[in-house]
């Protein structure tokens, strides 16, 4: 039995990128895989689990699909954010050869992300739950025409062989996880650059939006990330919103004062440390 107080949670099978996310932000922690982002939370709300790695977004494929409905939902509190390049590899049992390839087995956000392979190697591509299912399944087929996209790691675990490396289209596919915990652990004033997560709803009149973000650009604040989602009721979007600064700055203080007065209802999600991912980025030039 695994520590509860070193126990990570994440969605998918062992060998997910998301399992590789947890091992390389926490690799004194044990790894719990969970079948539904539902199924993580639920760890970390009954103590089977400290933290949760959540995928928020990828590079190439874009967010990841309800995330923004299930986090405000979860009523855990973001402590961390890891950025995870995603390297793929094809893999295939032993003595397969890629000429011998006829169907590629991944996950949905997976296969797009590799299509100019797909393509040059005529591959009928085949959608899973999850990268590391696929590559377990592949491994139980042991079919030499059959293929999988994955992480080194679920070739490891699986006893599959690597055809070929880095096949992704974009060089900078990189994920970017929440990390969630029960509890709320906000740095200090002086810990550095820090991010503030939160979602709000704007009311339902002309230029609601614009004038909810108008504090944040007459204060200075920073928004790094901004995207809108649609409840039920189709009457108002529900935005997600990221910025630079703690919540006890006096500048993101009016900001949010300001918001508030143009909304239903702001929810901070968590304020936690920039990672260092963010600074390289900037320093590379890229926006």
């Amino acid at each position: 039995m695994s520590n509860p107080a070193k126990t990570i949670a994440f969605q998918g099978a062992p060998g997910a990128y998301s399992d590789m996310a947890c091992r390389t932000a926490y690799p004194e922690m044990t790894t719990l895989p969970c079948r539904t982002f539902g199924d993580a939370f639920t760890a970390v709300h009954e103590a089977a689990a400290a933290l949760a790695m959540i995928p928020i977004e990828n590079s190439v494929a874009g967010r990841v699909a309800d995330i923004h409905h299930l986090l405000p939902e979860s009523d855990l509190h973001i402590v961390a954010e890891h950025f995870q390049r995603v390297k793929h590899h094809l893999l295939g049992v032993k003595g397969a050869k890629i000429q011998d390839l006829t169907h590629v087995h991944s996950h949905v956000h997976a296969l797009p992300q590799c299509r100019k392979l797909i393509a040059e190697l005529g591959l009928e591509p085949v959608v899973h739950a999850d990268t590391a299912g696929a590559a377990a399944d592949v491994a139980a087929m042991g079919n030499k025409t059959q293929a999988a996209i994955g992480s080194k790691l679920a070739a490891e675990l699986d006893g599959l062989v690597s055809l070929r490396e880095g096949i992704e289209d974009a060089e900078h596919n990189t994920t970017r996880f929440a990390v969630m915990a029960r509890k709320a652990q906000v740095p200090t004033l002086s810990d550095g650059t820090v991010i503030t997560s939160f979602v709000f709803r704007v009311r339902n009149v002309p230029a609601a939006l614009f004038k909810a973000l108008g504090g944040f650009a007459t204060n200075g604040v920073n928004m790094t990330k901004l995207e809108s989602y649609v409840r039920g009721d189709f009457v108002a979007a529900q935005f997600y919103a990221d910025v630079e600064g703690h919540p006890e700055d006096m500048s993101l203080k009016r900001a949010f004062e300001e918001l508030r007065f143009f909304t239903h209802e702001v929810k901070i999600l968590g304020t936690y440390a920039a990672h260092p991912y963010r600074a390289e980025q900037s320093g590379n030039g890229v926006d």
